[in-house]
């Protein structure tokens, strides 16, 4: 079963839809709040949790800094409300779920970028 941490920028609500459809999921603001995005990155791979980020910094630490994880869900949206992060990564999750583990994942309105390491 997948597991997700949603990082302190995507929100509580989402972090609570996740929740209702009993979704293995926890929240930074609630375990570690005011972490810096290196800590949350080492606990999302301590825990192998999938990150659900709005954070672009997360692409650095990865791809440039080539610190370990366990699966990013970048959502860049243009429009960048909860409704809209909410109903993204719940179509990320059902629709791409076996291709979430271990990959960079980047949401954009009508487009899934799915990058490999």
């Amino acid at each position: 079963m997948l597991k997700f941490l949603i990082d302190e920028s995507s929100g509580v609500k989402l972090y609570k839809a996740l929740l209702e459809k009993d979704y293995d999921v926890e929240f930074v603001s609630e375990i570690m709040p005011g972490a810096d995005d290196i800590e949350v990155l080492k606990y999302s791979e301590k825990e192998k949790r999938i990150l659900i980020t709005n954070d672009k910094d997360f692409g650095a630490l990865i791809f440039r800094l080539k610190m370990p994880f366990s699966g990013v869900i970048l959502l860049r949206l243009k429009k960048n409300i909860p409704s809209n992060r909410i109903k993204y990564t719940i179509n990320v999750i059902e629709n791409f779920s076996d291709k979430l583990e271990s990959n960079f994942v980047v949401v954009k309105e009508g487009q899934v970028r799915i990058r490999s390491l």
